[in-house]
């Protein structure tokens, strides 16, 4: 994690010695695998690892209503991640979500979304689960499976929750809204490629099929939170994604002369450069990087520019 080393101290304004301090949650929740302990975690776990609850109720399952799922799925990949717990070896067997794991299967898919689910002792779960939130050590997913696990086995009402890890009610509530969203926009959430007001815009949209179509569109343009918000207000008042984009594009086109600028940033980051400006010349430019590396590049560039 070169870029962590460098610069978590100087540029992200976080001591060092903080993020090593105490271990927490990590005997409960693994951000790296899928072993967890006491909470929940989400990640993609291989179909060929997934067993169905021999205790499972429903015996029969309608074929055509499955291959219509598996249709679904090819389009729009899971909606909703499926309940998961560890058993033996490598292998996890599904709480809930046999209809969705029988229909990936026939989609071809390899992998899916699930929560990896053990509780064991609550009492010490809570606290580690208190503490890491108020740490803020965990990703935004993790906070939401935290507040939905103390609502669920704590029996806990969001005020409550509130309470016991010292963030206001909205917080809680923003945060376990989160899980509603489709599961890849969920896992985008947790692995850093879109913001939490990227997740909060597409909230504000009922349907999961368009809220996906979205998601993709701000993975291909790399849209700010701001563009987003008006996107999706742009579809409410009855538009389509494309005549929503066209709409906004022409909005915020840049003066000729601020273009130029964008493309020489571009080029001197070798990345994508966005910039928006105001007909008073207030504005805001946001560099993307896709992984580590290149935001070390960008970092190196900025730092050379200072010499």
């Amino acid at each position: 994690m070169t870029v962590r080393k460098k610069y978590d101290r100087s540029v992200l304004g976080r001591g060092l010695d903080d993020m090593g301090a105490g271990r927490g949650l990590d005997a409960l929740i693994d951000t790296g695998n899928v072993h967890t302990q006491g909470s929940s975690n989400l990640n993609e776990i291989d179909i060929t690892e997934i067993e169905p609850n021999p205790n499972q109720p429903r015996r029969e399952f309608d074929q055509e209503a499955l291959q219509e799922l598996a249709s679904s799925i090819r389009e729009l990949g899971i909606i909703q991640p499926i309940t998961l717990h560890k058993t033996t070896g490598d292998k996890y067997q599904i709480i809930a979500g046999e209809r969705r794991w029988r229909a990936s299967q026939l989609a071809g898919l390899t992998k899916i979304p699930a929560y990896i689910v053990t509780v064991e002792d609550e009492n010490v779960m809570e606290m580690a689960l208190v503490e890491n939130i108020q740490r803020e050590d965990l990703n935004a997913i993790e906070i939401a499976l935290a507040y939905q696990h103390l609502a669920e086995k704590g029996g806990m009402t969001q005020a409550r929750i509130s309470e016991r890890v010292g963030k206001s009610r909205t917080d809680v509530t923003n945060h376990m809204r989160l899980l509603k969203l489709p599961a890849q926009v969920q896992m985008a959430l947790k692995e850093h490629e879109i913001d939490m007001g990227h997740a909060r815009a597409l909230l504000a949209i009922d349907s999961p099929s368009i809220q996906i179509r979205l998601f993709k569109e701000i993975q291909k343009e790399g849209y700010s939170v701001r563009k987003v918000e008006e996107l999706v207000q742009a579809l409410k008042n009855g538009d389509d994604i494309k005549t929503s984009k066209g709409k906004i594009a022409a909005k915020n086109k840049l003066p000729e002369e601020f273009s130029l600028l964008r493309d020489r940033l571009s080029q001197f980051f070798q990345t994508k450069v966005q910039m928006t400006c105001s007909p008073k010349g207030k504005g805001k430019i946001s560099i993307a990087f896709d992984n580590e590396e290149q935001l070390e590049r960008i970092m190196n560039a900025l730092d050379n520019s200072n010499q």
